[in-house]
């Protein structure tokens, strides 16, 4: 009362009101509406990727990689290695009195007990390329494994496809099944009132609640697969989707016609594997060359005829090559050329397949678009007719039973729209997805 009486009129509080309330009440609704999240086809594809256990192998992929790169690099840092020994031996070099001008003087008797630590250090100069071709082979193998995982992941687009179609028309089913439904509560009421007045049949009432709680049952069993469309969809993307959730219907696509499946990459990166084989074979028959140190403490040294303990040293440059696999180059060049022919079939079989999935999608889409100008007819037709049956049951020229059966006649031809339109879409993206666009 103090507010109203701090206006002058009660008209002039009732406006202000008006100003103030109605400004709020858009603002409520305009938040409830954005605070419905909602869900399209192209958030499911990213979901379900960085939820897929499988996505984790790309960074384990790149780190094994990563290690074996790093291991083969320390090729080239000097290697060390240690070594002793003792032994005893059953006879030794036996030097003879020497015959000169002093022959007093005699060489020593070397030890039968003899002992040695050494220490040797290998500097590889050129290894015929044998570390580089290596790295190469870790690279190639290491690009297709992760590509190998990306044709697993990209799997999951005809999962999805699958599931979210199908959740699209269980919910056009239930809005045509609840529109169904209140064009038959609407005309039990009216009926119910011609009973109450004596003129219809309690039959008639009873037929047509018969229908309304048909109808309800269809709800039941549309909301129970929805559900559990929607429980198999949360654990493919990893997030929990509600009953309320909206599910985005897409739009319509046309795909162009090459493949850019990520399969096609994969052959690509098998013959790169085999190309980096084939490199590594040239590093087998050339030589190879390293320079060495080798350090020692014990007895005898160098100069075995002190037969003392004494420390001493070996330096220079060593060569190694080895011809023997020469004898196997060319087989093994012809087996790495067979495995790329081989790949090169599996490509063409994998595109043959391909183009006739895709091919089957493009007849489905044709299907689709003539049933939906069909469908267009006959629920126009549909609606007509029962419109007129609405008429003619008013005046008592049809039975309720007829009128049922036109009334469910129009559902059935609008159901079917809803289905095509629906499965038009399907269509499209399942080829889409074939062709890998």
């Amino acid at each position: 009362m103090e507010i109203e009486q701090h206006f002058k009129t009660k008209k002039q509080f009732t406006s202000m009101r008006n100003y103030i309330l109605i400004p709020l009440i858009i603002l409520i609704t305009h938040f409830k509406g954005e605070a419905q999240e909602k869900l399209t086809l192209e958030d499911c594809y990213q979901l379900s990727r960085s939820n897929y256990p499988a996505v984790q192998k790309l960074d384990l992929i790149s780190k094994s990689a990563q290690f074996t790169l790093e291991n083969a690099n320390k090729r080239y840092l000097p290697q060390v290695s240690f070594s002793g020994q003792a032994s005893y031996q059953s006879q030794t070099i036996s030097f003879p009195q020497a015959l000169s001008a002093n022959p007093s003087s005699t060489f020593p008797t070397i030890s039968k007990d003899q002992y040695k630590i050494q220490g040797d250090i290998n500097q590889t100069i050129f290894d015929g390329g044998t570390i580089h071709y290596e790295k190469e082979v870790t690279k190639a193998n290491a690009e297709l494994q992760k590509q190998n995982v990306e044709i697993s992941l990209y799997a999951l687009k005809d999962r999805i496809n699958s599931i979210f179609f199908s959740i699209l028309l269980i919910d056009a089913q239930l809005k045509q099944n609840e529109l169904s439904r209140a064009n038959l509560r609407t005309q039990a009421q009216k009926t119910q009132a011609s009973y109450n007045n004596g003129v219809a049949f309690k039959s008639n009432v009873d037929e047509l609640n018969a229908e309304v709680s048909s109808s309800d049952m269809s709800s039941i069993e549309f909301a129970a697969n929805r559900t559990a469309y929607l429980k198999m969809l949360s654990l493919l993307i990893g997030k929990e989707i509600t009953s309320s959730q909206q599910l985005v219907m897409p739009t319509s696509v046309m795909t162009p016609g090459e493949i850019n499946r990520p399969e096609l990459k994969a052959y690509e990166l098998q013959k790169s594997v085999y190309d980096a084989q084939e490199k590594q074979l040239r590093s087998s028959y050339l030589p190879q060359f390293s320079a060495f140190f080798q350090g020692a403490y014990g007895r005898p040294t160098l100069n075995i005829i002190e037969n003392q303990f004494g420390s001493w040293y070996v330096t220079g440059l060593r060569m190694s090559w080895s011809l023997g696999s020469l004898y196997t180059l060319g087989n093994q060049k012809k087996v790495l050329g067979l495995n790329r022919r081989s790949v090169e079939a599996d490509q063409q079989t994998f595109l043959l397949n391909t183009k006739l999935d895709i091919t089957q999608q493009d007849e489905q889409v044709n299907k689709y678009t003539e049933l939906i100008r069909e469908d267009e007819k006959a629920v126009a037709l549909r609606e007509s007719v029962t419109r007129s049956a609405q008429a003619q049951l008013a005046n008592g020229v049809i039975t309720t039973h007829e009128y049922i059966q036109q009334v469910n006649a129009e559902n059935a031809a609008k159901e079917n729209l809803l289905m095509h339109r629906i499965q038009l879409l399907q269509a499209q993206y399942t080829r889409k997805t074939k062709s890998g666009n």
